[in-house]
Parts: structure tokens; C-alpha cells; sequence
């Protein structure tokens, strides 16, 4: 992909446009950085060029939040990631903070407010808030937006770089930004292209690059299917093949009619992913009724026994479970839920207690990358300078946002790691 394919027209008649940075993807990061990058010198405005293969600019963040947009979080640190190491994805998130988040969508008239789960919105309530202060603080900082405009080849020139689009238009730019983003939602423009890019200048890909914040898939059949539209708030917990629980998080579960999402599904789904690669016995399991332990789900069940011998399994769950859920975990436990605890047998106590507190779910699979809010895996932060974001195979090339290793918990993290390192990529290939 370094050079432009042979059914791609050159117009080798018509002279090639020139800028001094060309920032290849217009999503959040691109966005950012060709902001940052028209910004960079005082006085003098870079010629910035942003490009996009997509009609309609900012397909990503008019869907995000269901439409609302969570631009960030209050609290963000490195382990709200995965993927590069914690120190590294620190020092980038340091060089542009939540506080900066706040600060640059204000300037532009976008109040933020912080709901219960710690998450930012716009005032609004709608994402197009968002995109529409992007798109301006983009015209004020003097950033030419080309869509569509779809890259086909990036190479080097001499002290250059040659951007040819698949229609054979010609831009040379002095710096290029990857901004491309990774593979989930292909729809809004994000296709794995730009990892074609970055292998060509000498660039790695992690050995798995896979969907994250993604739903899971259950078998045809399986009872929790059947709870479709059911949510509750639950304890998933990543078990390897010995026992050790390797991750967990507590966050709502959704039924769905093809198997489980909900914020705790997405969060898990990455780590799963990979185990299924590492450990084939990995598996997941459920907790209805957090934060009780099983061991303390257990002495619970017993205590009541003594001290209210008439309770039953549906008065137990009846203020913390839903009906239809409640009835669906007592027959896999083959337990009838009118049964009281005094008349309930130890056998059948234990089975309430792992179908309650420690419920295995077998996932055959996830939704995919169409599906995915996020990309796991991607070029590795070691490949690029963190001051600056520039490429340590390619001078003069940065890269910014999901096409790199970085991946964060659903709740705006993602947004954040999009702002800060675009702001720093920008600013360093503006200066």
C-alpha cells in the first residue's frame, strides 16, 4: 500500500495539491489533531488538510452514547485501558487531561454534564452538539475538510509524503497523520485500512487485533436467550482453566435475542476474546446478586433457614431479581421458587448458590466487528515518540487514536484517549 495501485488514475496533468500536514481519517481523533496541528504555531496557520472516505463526517460520534455523545469521564486514568503498557498510555493521557476535554468544548459553547456514572454529556443531549463544535473549531483553526476523499496509498517523496485518493487526486504533504481509526463499526468509514498504511512504513500489529466493547453470542436455545430485554445488574467475572478469576467487573447485563450485552458484557468481551486464543478452558461466570459472594450467598441461605424458615427463593430474590429471570435461574437449578428455605435440601441449596452466585455461560462467539464500539490490538506505542505521537520507523509520520494499542472501558474513555493523543499528534506535526 505504499505506492498507488495501477487501477488507480494519476492525473499526472494536474499539479498536485501541497500542505503542510495531511491527516488521514476525520473522525474524533483526526479531528483533534488537525485542529491541534492548525493551531500549533501563533501567528501563522499551518496548511492542514483533513481527510475522510466517508459523505458524512463524524458517523462514530452522532452514534455514540446512543446518540448523546459521552465525550469523556470525570475520572480517567491508565486503568481504565488495555492494550499498550499502563505507563506509556499515562503519559499520553497526561499531555491533554480530562480538564483540557472540558475546557476545549466550552470554548466552543458545549456545556458538559456528569451524570451518576461518572460519564460527561453535552447539556444537550445530542452528539450532534458535539461534531458541530469539532467541525468549527476545525474552520477556525483553518483545516481544509475533504470528504469523501478516500486514501488509496501514502509513500514517501523525497522530504514529503504523496497522498493519492482512489480517484487519482494527488495531495504532498509535508507530515501525514494516521487517524483511521481501527475495525469496528466499518460502516462509518473505519475498515482496517490504515493498518495497510502503517505496515508499509515498517510498522507492527499486535498479534491479535480483534472487537472490543462488543456483545457475546449464546447457543440457539440457551434460556437466557429467552430473557430477552431482561437487564440486571450483575458480577461477570473471566475464570481461567485453573480457576483464577483473571478479570471481573459489575455493570448491568442485558438478554438479548442472540445472547448478553449490556455495559459489563462489553467491558469483559475483549478479555474473553483473547482468552479463548490462550486458555480454550477459560470461562465466563455470572453473579445475579452482587456483591454477595457465593460463600456468602451460602451462609446467607442457611442463616434464613433458622431465622425465617418460611422465606422462599421468590421472596429472597423478589426486591433484587426480575421475575421472569428469577423463575428461568430456579429451574436451571431445578429448584421450584414457592420451596422454603427450611424444606430446601443442602444438594439443592448448593445448586441455587452456583446458578445465583457463579452461573457459567458458554459464549459461542461475539457480534463482530460491525457490532464493536471499540478495536482491540493495533500498532504498539513502542512504534511512536509519546511526546509527540511521531513514528519511530517514519519520520515525519504520527499516528493517533484507535489504530493504535489502546483500547478503554465503555463510559467515554475511548473519546478521551481519541482527544489526547490527536492533540498531541497535531500539535507535534503543526509545530
Amino acid at each position: 500500500m505504499s505506492g498507488a495501485p495501477s487501477s488507480v488514475p494519476t492525473n499526472g496533468d494536474v499539479p498536485p495539491d501541497r500542505a503542510d500536514v495531511a491527516v488521514i481519517g476525520a473522525g474524533a481523533a483526526g479531528l483533534m489533531a488537525a485542529i491541534s496541528a492548525g493551531r500549533a504555531q501563533p501567528g501563522r496557520s499551518a496548511r492542514v488538510v483533513a481527510l475522510d472516505g466517508a459523505k458524512t463526517l463524524g458517523a462514530k460520534i452522532l452514534v455514540a452514547g446512543g446518540g448523546r455523545c459521552n465525550v469523556t469521564h470525570h475520572a480517567v486514568d491508565e486503568r481504565d485501558y488495555a492494550g499498550s503498557t499502563a505507563p506509556a498510555i499515562r503519559k499520553v493521557l497526561a499531555a491533554f487531561p480530562v480538564a483540557r476535554t472540558v475546557e476545549f468544548f466550552a470554548e466552543f459553547g458545549v456545556e458538559l454534564k456528569r451524570e451518576e456514572t461518572g460519564k460527561l454529556f453535552p447539556t444537550t443531549d445530542s452528539a450532534r452538539t458535539v461534531l458541530d463544535a469539532l467541525l468549527r473549531a476545525a474552520r477556525e483553526a483553518g483545516v481544509s475538510l475533504r470528504h469523501p476523499w478516500r486514501v488509496a496509498s501514502v509513500a514517501r517523496e523525497g522530504d514529503a509524503f504523496r497522498v493519492v485518493s482512489a480517484e487519482g487526486e494527488t495531495i504532498l504533504a509535508r507530515r501525514v497523520i494516521l487517524a483511521t481509526g481501527g475495525k469496528s463499526l466499518p460502516k462509518s468509514g473505519s475498515d482496517g485500512a490504515g493498518y495497510g498504511f502503517a505496515t508499509a512504513f515498517g510498522h507492527t500489529l499486535t498479534s491479535r487485533v480483534i472487537p472490543a466493547l462488543v456483545p457475546l453470542l449464546l447457543p440457539d436455545g440457551h434460556p437466557l436467550r429467552e430473557l430477552s430485554g431482561i437487564a440486571v445488574d450483575a458480577e461477570v467475572r473471566l475464570v481461567s482453566s485453573t480457576g483464577k478469576v483473571l478479570t471481573k467487573t459489575t455493570n448491568a447485563v442485558l438478554c438479548t435475542h442472540f445472547g448478553l450485552s449490556g455495559p459489563a458484557i462489553l467491558d469483559i468481551s475483549r478479555h474473553w476474546s483473547l482468552a479463548r486464543f490462550d486458555d480454550p478452558g477459560a470461562k465466563l461466570e455470572l453473579s445475579f446478586l452482587p456483591p454477595t459472594t457465593p460463600d456468602a450467598l451460602d451462609a446467607q441461605m442457611m442463616a434464613t433457614s433458622v431465622a425465617a424458615p418460611r422465606e422462599t427463593l421468590a421472596s429472597f430474590t423478589r426486591t433484587r431479581l426480575p421475575e421472569r429471570l428469577m423463575r428461568t435461574l430456579a429451574a436451571l437449578a431445578n429448584v421450584d421458587p414457592a420451596t422454603t428455605f427450611r424444606q430446601l435440601s443442602r444438594d439443592a441449596r448448593k445448586r441455587l448458590v452456583r446458578t445465583l452466585g457463579a452461573y457459567v455461560v458458554e459464549p459461542t462467539g461475539d457480534r463482530g466487528f460491525p457490532h464493536a464500539e471499540v478495536t482491540a490490538g493495533g500498532v504498539p506505542l513502542a512504534e511512536v515518540r509519546l511526546e509527540s505521537m511521531e513514528s519511530r520507523r517514519m519520520p515525519g509520520l504520527f499516528l493517533c487514536g484507535e489504530i493504535l494499542d489502546v483500547d478503554g472501558r465503555i463510559g467515554g474513555f475511548n473519546f478521551q484517549w481519541a482527544w489526547a493523543s490527536g492533540w498531541v499528534a497535531g500539535r507535534s506535526a503543526g509545530a
